[in-house]
């Protein structure tokens, strides 16, 4: 039997509830037929967004979505978005599969959706093919509220008032897709360009630099040294792939041991984040700057008969494992990690939400997410699990992975991955600190592969968990192979 122990008076660091934000980009079916469909769509809607996507995020408490990209991000000019439908600016979206992007929707759209939802809009300009002038003036016209030529431009375009915006990307993965820059060109233009982001009226900013690739440690410190004083947040983006860029793997149909390399490539999420926080740490010991892991997730190979621009991907329990150890992680790293995005929100790689034209379908992802709005800006306790290694040849992984946290309330909330395809576990789980007068419990499990689909929809989904016994010192449980567990403890 292995030992859970959590010292719930023992009080760490605040997770934010931006760190179960999410990231649409204008790829594939993510905006268009995912979020918005058109005001004369017969697809149920509200201003041309989808109603029944709105719903399942507000239940979810989507509280932060980050927008337009992603690459597309830095080729795209805000001004071709605005203003009436019929004479806005066509163009060939060349970053994802060479498709015509009308720009019905853009940035009205974007923010009426996030008003919708009710969740804070994190947008991201264009530092690799816009001007500092062209960024400048797009916070203007969202933010301004007095008499000025974007202000006046905005309310032309029908909205007096201006938004709250306070997330904003200053570039993005411009090292690559951004620009191919050095650290230090991109730290020096980011100086450049973050000057001209204001504050107007009572809105203010918090710019988020563009932080590493995976395990680019040099920029991480090369931009932190030049750039620290002028960012809020650096961004770091990491994908988790079966095997490696070449051979991302399949999105179905996996055996065992593509369970466990991936399982372990998610992992590896522990010792980036840890590494360049230490990083962050040399030049602001204080934690004034977050950590946003912006894009991240699982990227697979493109289901077969699909346009392989528009990276659609079918969701399995594995997906969810991947979920819940990465949002475990990131809870532990809370004092650090303060913004994370999981790519991409809708029919897009690891998606909460497939749609095909009226259908829509919850994967299992959007079932741990659901389950992990507990933990939004909740305080984390210390915790502790005890476990063994499990897999097949070199792809070992712990078969337990654990977060715990109190909630406003004082609810005690506890989250467990079992990592292992084929046990069950018994967990003596003791609390320290802590009386227990009620408990309930929450589970989502199946076979490895089960997935969702539009003719079965309700394949993976949350149930009640029964299988626990109240002690004198907390709880004993039993957790089921391919598991993840929530209690919820008053």
């Amino acid at each position: 039997m292995s030992k859970l122990v959590i010292h719930a008076g023992n009080k760490k660091s605040r997770i934010n509830k931006e760190i179960y934000g999410h990231f649409s980009e204008h790829l594939g079916r993510c905006i268009y037929e995912g979020l918005y469909v058109g005001e004369n769509s017969k697809i149920p809607n509200k201003k041309g967004i989808r109603t029944d996507v709105v719903k399942a995020l507000r239940e979810m408490k989507l509280p932060l979505l980050r927008w337009p990209g992603g690459c597309f991000a830095d080729e795209y000019h805000w001004k071709d978005g605005i203003g009436p439908k019929e004479s806005r600016k066509k163009m060939i979206n060349t970053h994802w599969g060479g498709v015509l992007e009308d720009n019905s929707f853009g940035t009205h759209e974007f923010l009426e959706l996030c008003d919708q939802i009710g969740c804070r809009p994190y947008i991201n300009g264009n530092l690799g093919s816009g001007t500092v002038q062209e960024m400048s003036e797009w916070i203007e016209y969202m933010t301004f509220d007095g008499v000025s030529p974007m202000a006046d431009l905005r309310a032309k375009n029908g909205r007096k008032e201006p938004w709250e915006v306070k997330y904003f990307g200053v570039g993005n993965e411009n090292w690559g897709c951004g620009g191919n820059m050095t650290p230090e060109y991109y730290a020096n233009e980011y100086r450049r360009y973050q000057t001209y982001c204001r504050n107007y009226g009572k809105n203010r900013l918090f710019k988020i630099a563009c932080g590493p690739n995976v395990a680019d440690y040099n920029w991480c410190d090369t931009v932190m040294r030049i750039a620290r004083p002028y960012m809020d947040a650096l961004s770091l983006h990491y994908y988790t792939f079966e095997n490696k860029w070449e051979e991302k793997g399949n999105a179905t149909g996996f055996d065992e041991e593509g369970w466990y390399k991936t399982l372990k490539n998610a992992l590896y999420m522990e010792e980036l984040v840890t590494r360049h926080a230490k990083i962050m740490d040399r030049y602001d010991p204080g934690k004034h700057i977050a950590l946003a892991v912006d894009e991240w997730g699982c990227w697979f190979n493109v289901e077969p008969g699909t346009n392989p621009g528009f990276l659609y991907q079918q969701n399995t329990m594995r997906d969810a494992l991947v979920a819940g150890i990465t949002l475990n992680i990131f809870n532990k790293h809370s004092d650090r990690v303060r913004i994370a995005n999981i790519a991409q929100l809708i029919n897009v790689l690891q998606s909460v939400i497939l749609t095909e034209g009226e259908k829509m379908l919850l994967t299992p992802t959007y079932h741990v997410f659901n389950m992990y709005k507990c933990h939004q800006d909740a305080t984390l306790v210390d915790s502790f699990i005890e476990t063994k290694e499990v897999g097949i040849d070199e792809a070992k992984v712990p078969n337990l992975y654990e977060s715990a946290s109190l909630d406003p309330d004082g609810k005690l909330n506890v989250t467990i991955n079992n990592l292992s395809v084929t046990d069950a576990y018994e967990i003596n789980g003791i609390l320290v600190d802590r009386r227990i007068n009620s408990v309930k419990a929450e589970i989502l499990t199946n076979e490895m592969g089960a997935h969702n689909t539009f003719d079965n929809p309700d394949v993976v989904h949350t149930q009640k968990f029964k299988n626990f016994k109240v002690t004198e010192k907390g709880i004993d449980f039993n957790i089921p192979p391919c598991g993840i567990l929530h209690f919820t403890v008053e």
